[in-house]
């Protein structure tokens, strides 16, 4: 008997396989399948009372099988082979690379055999697409290991750094602290000499790193941030806006640490929440189209509907 671990994955790739070679050989499939002919004739029998819900007459799978033959007779909707898409193949390439880099892993040698496995069933089509992503991944190990460098050898470094919520690459001079990884990201905290504090770096952000002739020397007043609660900490400080979400953004009341969230009639919500600054809201509310309204505060809401109005006049709307 096999574990079911084993038993499930093989159930489900069992039906569009014999629907591919109606009449195929007990002992062809059993080979196939690298199981015994016993084995394959319990895996039929379980079939025979797998189905769709209600389980009565034309609700299971169907089929039969002699001394020598199976015979799919009714899939009940089975038969779609069990296959990655090139997208998803290609994250499932990304993943374990990046898992086998992972430094101290147990079970390298697992990792390294089921990469081997999906880059072999994803063909050239998706390895091709991932090409681009390797040339980050590159960039990201660099990257990381310079700003380890740093640390180790107590030197400033020079960052180029894009700021998402401005769209803007920025260039500045930092005096680095520790490396972080806060919910599944990597961060450089380091005091910044021209914001003058401490800040986070993410670094899948960082663009460039140049490691200065200098030593690191972070002010007394530069204290670790504690991250127990996340990355960001809504504060008074912050503005409060509210959004008005619809079906297909409602999403942004899991996504984000909001301060309320009320649900409206029709299936609406008004979720509030503070923000240290507006841009990434705005885009939100464009990107989020009708499903997502700016309510308050009234002069965002209006440049959003501004802004909204000059992208639609640019393409003749």
């Amino acid at each position: 008997m096999t574990a079911p671990s084993e038993r499930l994955p093989r159930l489900l790739a069992l039906v569009p396989y014999l629907l591919a070679r109606p009449g195929v050989l007990v002992a062809e499939a059993a080979r196939d399948f690298n199981v015994s002919e016993a084995q394959l004739r319990r895996d039929l029998e379980l079939l025979w009372v797998c189905g769709l819900p209600g389980h009565g007459p034309g609700d299971l799978i169907d089929l039969s099988f002699d001394e020598d033959t199976i015979t799919v007779t009714y899939d009940a909707g089975m038969s779609r082979p069990l296959r990655l898409t090139a997208d998803e193949a290609l994250a499932l390439v990304v993943a374990l690379r990046t898992l086998a880099d992972v430094p101290g892993l147990t079970g390298r040698d697992a990792v390294g055999r089921a990469l081997a496995k999906v880059e072999s069933a994803a063909g050239g089509g998706a390895l091709e697409d991932s090409r681009g992503i390797a040339v980050r991944m590159e960039s990201a190990e660099r990257t990381t290991t310079l700003v380890q460098q740093a640390l180790d050898e107590g030197r400033a470094m020079h960052l180029t750094y894009y700021v998402a919520t401005r769209d803007e690459s920025t260039e500045r001079d930092v005096d680095p602290m520790r490396l972080l990884l806060v919910e599944g990201r990597s961060y450089l905290e380091a005091w910044c000499r021209r914001a003058e504090g401490v800040r986070l770096f993410r670094l899948d952000r960082i663009d460039d790193v140049l490691i200065l002739d200098e030593p690191a020397k972070p002010p007394s007043e530069a204290m670790p941030r504690d991250l127990a609660g996340g990355i960001f900490r809504p504060s008074a400080e912050h503005t409060a806006v509210t959004l008005r979400l619809a079906g297909a953004a409602r999403w942004v009341a899991d996504y984000y640490s909001c301060d309320e969230v009320r649900e409206l009639p029709g299936g609406e919500l008004d979720v509030t929440l503070r923000v240290a600054d507006t841009t990434w809201v705005r885009q939100l509310a464009l990107g989020t189209g009708v499903d997502g309204t700016v309510v308050a505060p009234a002069w965002l809401a209006e440049e959003v509907r501004e802004e909204a109005r000059r992208a639609l006049a640019a393409y003749g709307m």
